[in-house]
């Protein structure tokens, strides 16, 4: 049966001019961040040891672990908190539907037993605290009148809480029950995180108005601020207190990530600025961090983590990447079956490498969004939304220059002769280009609506399927299309069509959740009944020795069928990607690689029965 094999996690989903609020357990260093529907459990001592939880209906915002690092409490956009196993299977303990709106912190009190979620809702509940078995109120939080945007739990007696929010507001409230104490009005600007220090001594806010403020942890009163020599140029988004409780970490939009010394009077002394190399543009802006045992981390607006060593602050960070939004296509280059490139629509291709994870991004200088992506030895081909075809040459890690071709219409799939990778066919609405290198040679109007094509490895013949789910073989002479049969078999407009290495063979999967593999001579159908999804087939792929085919799916499942044996003896991975497969690859006879709309890599290990 397959087993995951590794997983290369999607990054922290951000958004611009907000800061993110992420979360870890200092005793397994361990880190929680959200993206979409997943809530992912990243391990900073390997990151390739990645866990995720798919069972929010809405995208998640924050998760939380309990402070004996056994449960997660994590929220969603809906204002809904479950409380699950932070272990194994992830069982769901609880589910309360806490405010109206979205959530946008959760903490958890010191002895595990209440948890305070604040965030967007209707009226005046916009913070909520309640215990974490029964979901009872404990308190009244009144005293806000806009979004709350972080709240903190004081970690040691006598219990306060803490929020802040758009309205500039630091409250304060004693308890339990929690209630209204007072008001601090020192910010002139959204106050985007609050923190208490670990021994409950003082908390800080940070703010859109570049300050941080230092108050003490009891009282409320301000006692200092960060120093104005060299300070943050931009909103500060996020804080984090070292274990000691001595120096604090801040992340601003100005692209820097600051430390700074805390002294006991609450004045805080610049100690350190920390850059990260990057392109220089706005995904450099630092929007989450979090101090945890001896890592720095930080999280920039395009989804990069970087983890510096707290020890040693001049070493060069550790960066970690991935992809934020679905992933539609994966190639394995020929030349080095271990190394995997991911492409997502937003226009982000990344290199992988098996065994070793994020291995960087392919900077192209176009940056323009990628529906349809091709790889061969040398170069890489992708079409976008603007009717182009670029080529684009591939060296090492680097993208040279690109030549692009205007084909007059919008592509919706692409091929290439992989033996002789200047024929390229295109597909449009109603027919198909014919490009060899960046040169038009023809445009063919097969008079029927066009949804999915494949080209030989010689350029010899091509398989244009349509949305009436019949196959047309042509063979291509010169520059154009010569009909030569016409397959009927499937039920449902085609989506996929490919050959097997060795030319012998070709498999196609339809919309109606149906694949079929063919004898590429006689065009007899070699293995039929593959009718095991339940949603419409997106990608398919082969298997080196020709033995295999993998079919990926809507319904979230990748199913491995070996071709000389009946339909029914075939392996299931359930649940591969949350929201469906969208691209297939096999590295090697035993390993498959999938992708899809959860933004997650994962390589699967067959071992054949």
């Amino acid at each position: 049966m397959p087993e995951l094999a590794e997983t290369y996690a999607c990054v922290p989903s951000t958004e611009r001019g907000r800061g993110i609020l992420i979360w870890g357990d200092p005793k397994s260093n361990k880190v929680l961040y959200t993206n979409g529907r997943s809530v992912i459990i990243l391990d900073l001592n390997n990151p390739l040891n990645v866990s995720v939880y798919g069972e929010h209906a809405y995208p998640a915002t924050v998760a939380r672990f309990s402070p004996n690092g056994e449960w997660v409490a994590s929220a969603d956009v809906s204002g809904t908190v479950r409380i699950w196993g932070a272990y194994n299977d992830h069982v769901l303990k609880k589910e309360f539907k806490v405010l109206s709106g979205r959530i946008d912190d959760l903490q958890w009190s010191p002895d595990g037993m209440r948890i305070v979620a604040c965030g967007d809702g209707k009226g005046k509940s916009l913070v909520r605290a309640f215990m974490w078995d029964s979901g009872t109120n404990v308190g009244e939080f009144d005293g806000h009148s806009r979004r709350v945007l972080s709240c903190a739990f004081k970690p040691t007696r006598p219990f306060r809480i803490v929020t802040c929010g758009e309205d500039f507001l630091v409250n304060f409230y004693e308890g339990p029950p929690f209630k209204f104490k007072q008001s601090q009005r020192d910010h002139a600007n959204f106050v985007n995180c609050v923190r208490y220090s670990p021994d409950g001594s003082k908390f800080i806010s940070v703010s859109s108005d570049k300050k941080g403020i230092i108050f003490d942890g009891k009282t409320a009163e301000k006692i200092g601020e960060l120093s104005s020599e060299d300070p943050h140029k931009g909103s500060i988004y996020a804080a984090s207190w070292s274990p000691d409780g001595k120096q604090v970490l801040t992340v601003s939009a100005d692209k820097t990530a600051k430390v700074w010394d805390i002294s006991e009077d609450g004045s805080g002394k610049l100690k350190k600025t920390l850059t990260c190399s990057g392109s220089g543009g706005v995904d450099d802006m630092l929007v989450g961090c979090l101090w945890q045992n001896d890592h720095l981390v930080t999280v920039s607006l395009g989804g990069t983590i970087s983890i510096f060593s707290a020890s040693n602050l001049e070493k060069s960070p550790l960066q970690l990447s991935g992809h934020m939004k679905n992933i539609t296509s994966l190639a394995v280059l020929k030349s080095d079956p271990k190394c995997i490139l991911s492409s997502s629509y937003d226009g982000l291709i990344v290199k992988w490498v098996q065994g070793l994870g994020y291995s960087g991004k392919l900077q192209r200088k176009e940056n323009s969004q990628i529906k349809c992506f091709a790889a061969a030895e040398e170069e890489i081909v992708t079409s976008g939304f603007d009717n182009k075809i670029w080529r684009i040459s591939l060296h090492g890690d680097q993208c040279g220059g690109g030549d692009s071709v205007d084909i007059g219409s919008q592509p919706k799939d692409l091929s290439l002769a992989l033996l002789s990778p200047e024929l390229a066919l295109v597909t449009t609405d109603s027919g198909v280009v014919m490009l060899r290198g960046t040169k038009v040679v023809s445009t063919i109007n097969l008079g029927f609506a066009v949804t999915a094509l494949v080209v030989a490895p010689d350029g010899s013949e091509a398989i244009v399927g349509g949305q009436d789910g019949k196959l047309h073989v042509f063979c291509i002479v010169g520059d154009t299309l010569k009909e030569e049969a016409v397959l009927e078999k499937h039920r449902g407009a085609i989506t996929v069509i490919r050959y097997s290495p060795d030319f012998s063979m070709f498999a196609s999967g339809d919309a109606n959740r149906e694949a079929i593999v063919w004898d590429r001579v006689s065009r007899e159908v070699k293995l039929k009944n593959m009718l095991y999804h339940t949603a419409r087939i997106n990608c398919l792929a082969w298997s080196p020795n020709n033995s295999m085919v993998a079919t990926g799916s809507l319904d979230t499942c990748v199913i491995i069928y070996e071709v000389d044996k009946p339909a029914s003896s075939r392996m299931t991975i359930k649940g591969a990607h949350l929201g469906g497969v969208y691209a297939l690859a096999f590295t090697d006879e035993h390993s498959v690689v999938s992708s899809g709309e959860d933004a997650c890599v994962r390589v699967w290990k067959l071992t054949l029965q």
